[in-house]
C-alpha cells in the first residue's frame, strides 16, 4: 500500500490531495493514498526520520522546499540549482530531493502560447522566483527584472539567476513602472499582495503569469485581461507539477492530465462557492 503526502504549513487549502487521488483513481492505482500533513521546518527531520518502506513520496509547500535540501542523500542539479526540493522521492532507504516546481511553470506558460518573451519582469524573490527564473531559462530568456519589496532579501534569489547565467537586474516594487512594459510579468506573491499594482501591470505587458491559484482572479489578473493580455494563473503551474510528480512517485508515464485538471477545477468552484 504505497504512500504519500503533501507537506507544509499552512497545509489545510492544499490542492495537492485532489490532484494527486485523481490520478491514482483513473490510473487504476486502488492502493495508493495520499494525505495533507501540517509541518513546519522544524518538524520536517523528524517525520523524514519515521517513515516507514511503503512511503513513496512526498510533495513539500512552503515553509519546506529550502529546508529539504539539507536532509536527503541527493539532490537533483535543478533542485540543488535552484536551492529549493518540492518533491521527495524515496526509494530503497534513501531520499532523493527534486523540483518539478520548473516543470510547472514551463508548461504552464507554453500552453497558453508564452513561449519567446524577450522582457521579463518578476515580482518577488522567494522559492517560487528562484524556480520561475529556471523555467524562463529554458525558454530562452537571458536578463531578468526582480522586482522587491526588500532589496536585502533578493540576495539568495539572484544568486540562483547567476547560477543559471542569467543577468538579473534588482529594483523596488515601487518603482515597478520603470521596467515596464514587458512581454511577461510573473507575479510570485502570495494572496493579494500584487492587487496595489494591478493598475500598473495592466496595458503594460503582453502577458502576465500570477501564481495565486485562489482566490481567483486576482486584481491583476482581472485588470491584464481587461487590456487584453494573456493571463495565466497558479493552478495549472500546480496541476503542471503535480503531473511531474505522480510520474516520479509511481514510475509511469500514463499520468491522466485532464482527469486532474477537472478535479482541480471543480474543488476550486466547491471552495468559491462555499466562500460566498
Amino acid at each position: 500500500m504505497p504512500r504519500a503526502a503533501v507537506l507544509g504549513s499552512p497545509i489545510a487549502h492544499s490542492l495537492s490531495p485532489v490532484l494527486h487521488r485523481a490520478a491514482y483513481a483513473a490510473m487504476g492505482l486502488s492502493g495508493w493514498t495520499y494525505e495533507a500533513v501540517e509541518c513546519d521546518e522544524a518538524g520536517l527531520a523528524p517525520f523524514l526520520d519515521g517513515l516507514g518502506g511503503d512511503w513513496a513520496g512526498l510533495s513539500l509547500t512552503m515553509p519546506l522546499k529550502r529546508t529539504a535540501l539539507k536532509l536527503v542523500d541527493e539532490v537533483s542539479e535543478l533542485a540543488a540549482t535552484v536551492g529549493g526540493a518540492n518533491t521527495v522521492l524515496l526509494r530503497d532507504g534513501r531520499r532523493y530531493g527534486d523540483n518539478t516546481d520548473v516543470y510547472g511553470i514551463v508548461t504552464a506558460l507554453t500552453e497558453a502560447g508564452v513561449t519567446a518573451p524577450r522582457t521579463v519582469a518578476v515580482l518577488g524573490a522567494g522559492a517560487t522566483a528562484a524556480s520561475s527564473l529556471a523555467a524562463l531559462r529554458e525558454l530562452g530568456v537571458r536578463s531578468v527584472t526582480l522586482c522587491v519589496r526588500d532589496r536585502t532579501r533578493a540576495g539568495e534569489t539572484c544568486e540562483v539567476g547567476r547560477r543559471l547565467g542569467l543577468t538579473i537586474e534588482v529594483t523596488e516594487l515601487g518603482g515597478l513602472e520603470r521596467v515596464l512594459p514587458a512581454d511577461l510579468v510573473i507575479s510570485t506573491l502570495p494572496g493579494r499582495a500584487a492587487d496595489p499594482y494591478a493598475d500598473r501591470v495592466a496595458g503594460s505587458c503582453g502577458a502576465l503569469f500570477d501564481v495565486v491559484y485562489a482566490p481567483w482572479p486576482t486584481a491583476t489578473a482581472r485588470a491584464v485581461e481587461r487590456a487584453g493580455g494573456i493571463v495565466v494563473g497558479g493552478f495549472p503551474m500546480l496541476l503542471h507539477q503535480a503531473v511531474r510528480q505522480v510520474e516520479l512517485m509511481t514510475g509511469r508515464r500514463d499520468v491522466p492530465v485532464e482527469a486532474m485538471r477537472a478535479a482541480g477545477e471543480a474543488e476550486l468552484a466547491a471552495r468559491a462557492a462555499g466562500a460566498r
